[in-house]
């Protein structure tokens, strides 16, 4: 059984983010949560509130266990720019685009054999 958790519209850029997404793949929660803590990364701080929606999502709606709980997927999505108007000389205007993303987190139970 696997449970996850969206984040949306935040200010990030993807390809910044899925620097951080790597390093957690595949660990448990517990481990992903101490890596995610000390990295200085603004998209740590985004992944490991949105790692903790995903664990209290699969305690509370699932019922699953949190320490058999590992990370399964970390997908981190760029959405459009967010554009914001420049000023430049003599009157006239660029449009600066700023990088929105999205970060999903998918957390599943160890199978045990």
């Amino acid at each position: 059984m696997e449970t996850y958790a969206k984040a949306k519209h935040l200010r990030l850029s993807a390809t910044k983010a899925r620097l951080v997404a790597e390093l957690i793949k595949g660990k448990s929660v517990d481990e992903a949560l101490s890596i995610l803590k000390v990295l200085p990364q603004k998209a740590a701080r985004l992944i490991e509130k949105t790692l903790n929606s995903a664990i209290a999502n699969a305690e509370n709606n699932f019922d699953m266990d949190r320490d058999s709980l590992y990370v399964y997927r970390v997908v981190i999505d760029a959405e459009g720019p967010l554009k914001r108007l420049y000023i430049r000389g003599m009157g006239r205007a660029d449009i600066q685009r700023k990088p929105v993303s999205q970060i999903t987190v998918v957390v599943k139970e160890k199978e045990e054999v």
